[in-house]
């Protein structure tokens, strides 16, 4: 049976996805493995003995080769056990899971602001193309991308809670928060996730919509009498999704992996708080944990992306 070529595409790019997958799995235990030091010798101190080292090695399975430990560390995630941490001896996949829902929650939040208005920015900046509406938007988001997250966020936490005592400059969450209490909470890391990806997202929109314009179908649309705003709202929009959408996915993953600076910086617990904590600590295990869930969230959204661009495709829906 002759499978359909949006069926058979997207087959393709999910299987491309899992062998990335399992490549960042394998580059992520190297990366881990190539550290200089022990791992013994950091959680034990340097006044620990031979023995109690040779132990603790013989319990976190150091003596074994590399590859074996490496598949066994596989086979656990593929059953959904992500390891014990070394630094306090508990399972990494609870803690982990509630870190990961805090940095959904933030990234989820910045993504509601920053992609409606990226959008509407972009169609703005195509409307009053080479005007100053256009050139006043686009020296904006220019600026906030030039300007380092961890730059942004003293800004804002100097100006909307030393200044103007706004929002609170540490994004404390905790269990039994409402939702309300939850949001302005995270008001300020939300600003400086908007402003870090807004530009990008605006620009990449506008470039999208300027090269549908260049098409014949615009052209009847101006010469029937329509309005420019609806022209590129109905018209030249609905065309440029498939750019417009990866650029958005590749965006949202951004938000989800890139995070680390700015939970660092507003001392928010999510993802990037708990790996800076671990790796501080030397735990290995709580380490690839993370980088193994950044790397699947990542390669998620940017496969998703990929399947909506092919879904998205008239030839491709509708082959002859």
């Amino acid at each position: 049976m002759t499978l359909h070529p949006v069926a058979r595409l997207a087959a393709q790019r999910i299987a491309l996805g899992l062998l990335l997958l399992f490549a960042a799995s394998v580059l992520i235990f190297l990366g881990t493995q190539i550290l200089p030091g022990d791992v013994a010798q950091a959680i034990l101190g340097r006044s620990a003995t031979q023995q109690s080292l040779a132990t603790l090695r013989e319990q976190l399975g150091l003596n074994e080769p590399a590859l074996t430990r490496y598949f066994s560390w596989l086979a656990g995630v593929l059953h959904g056990d992500l390891g014990i941490a070394l630094s306090n001896g508990q399972p990494i996949a609870p803690a982990l899971a509630k870190r990961l829902g805090n940095t959904l929650f933030l990234a989820g939040a910045a993504a509601v602001i920053a992609v409606p208005l990226a959008i509407l920015l972009g169609l703005i900046s195509v409307r009053y193309l080479n005007r100053w509406p256009d050139r006043l938007i686009s020296a904006v988001t220019l600026a906030t991308i030039s300007v380092p997250e961890f730059l942004l966020g003293y800004i804002v936490i100097f100006f909307l809670a030393v200044q103007y005592q706004f929002l609170p400059s540490l994004s404390t969450v905790y269990d039994g928060m409402s939702f309300g209490a939850r949001l302005h909470a995270i008001g300020l890391p939300v600003i400086v996730l908007v402003l870090a990806v807004l530009g990008h997202m605006m620009r990449m929109t506008r470039a999208a919509i300027l090269n549908v314009m260049q098409s014949a179908y615009v052209e009847t649309a101006e010469l029937k009498g329509l309005r420019p705003f609806a022209i590129i709202a109905k018209h030249a929009l609905p065309n440029a999704v498939a750019p417009v959408v990866n650029v958005v996915m590749l965006n949202l993953a951004y938000l989800v992996v890139g995070v680390v600076v700015v939970e660092v910086v507003f001392v928010y617990p999510g993802m990037g708080q708990y790996l800076v904590d671990h790796v501080a600590k030397r735990d290995v295990p709580v380490v690839q944990a993370c980088g193994l869930v950044f790397a699947a969230v990542y390669i998620g959204l940017n496969l998703v992306a990929d399947i909506v661009s092919i879904l998205a495709n008239p030839r491709l829906r509708h082959p002859r």
